[in-house]
């Protein structure tokens, strides 16, 4: 179940899902959820044993995730607010994220609204950069990132991003999906801003795995 605009799981979900599921996942292991939405994927990682925290900038989308929980019977700690911000308690073993990462006009991402959970300003990396600049500081030794976006961002930057704080970093998974309504009602400004050609109607989607080296023995 959604609450009204709390982003619904889609291709991006589904695609950073299947990743998730080939992901080695101990009982116990501490898992972060970044932007949880429905609570999902968070919901996925828990019903594996993890040890499972959601965090989301909306509170729809808390309560979303906390009745999706309730209504499984499963384990999850939900936190409202930003997760450089909150108190979400890491290192985590695995984190992972569906950020915003729809390119937008305007450099200041919105405060409310149903577009919290895709717009993420001119270059779509509003959210995602700082995920990889947070990295370090979210996963334990040997801990792994996974995040999900558009190919629009610039799959390179991110791995670049993600090398440059010492973690070991490509993407994993990619698929193609037909553009949504909100690509669609910007196709006029996604070609002038050089994201998109004329006449495109798919989406690259990837995924990157990303991992904190162990430390030495």
């Amino acid at each position: 179940m959604a609450l009204p605009g709390v982003y619904r799981p889609q291709g991006d979900t589904r695609l950073l899902a299947r990743v998730l599921a080939r992901e080695p996942l101990r009982p116990g292991a501490r898992v972060l959820e970044i932007g949880t939405g429905t609570g999902a994927l968070a919901l996925h990682a828990a019903a594996r044993g993890a040890r499972v925290t959601a965090v989301d900038v909306a509170w729809r989308a808390v309560v979303t995730a906390r009745l999706n929980a309730r209504r499984r019977r499963l384990p999850l700690r939900v936190v409202h607010g930003d997760f450089a911000a909150a108190d979400i308690g890491s290192p985590f073993d695995l984190v992972v994220s569906n950020p915003p990462y729809v390119p937008a006009p305007g450099t200041a991402l919105p405060s409310r609204g149903p577009e919290r959970a895709w717009d993420a300003g001119p270059d779509g990396r509003g959210v995602i950069d700082r995920i990889c600049a947070s990295a370090p500081s979210l996963l334990r030794p040997g801990g792994v990132l996974l995040m999900v976006h558009s190919g629009m961002c610039g799959a390179r930057q991110t791995v670049d991003g993600l090398t440059t704080v010492g973690l070991d970093a490509k993407v994993t998974a990619r698929t193609v999906v037909p553009w949504g309504p909100v690509l669609r009602s910007r196709r006029t400004w996604l070609q002038r801003q050089g994201l998109a050609a004329e006449g495109e109607e798919l989406e690259e989607l990837v995924v990157i795995r990303a991992q904190y080296p162990q430390a030495p023995a």
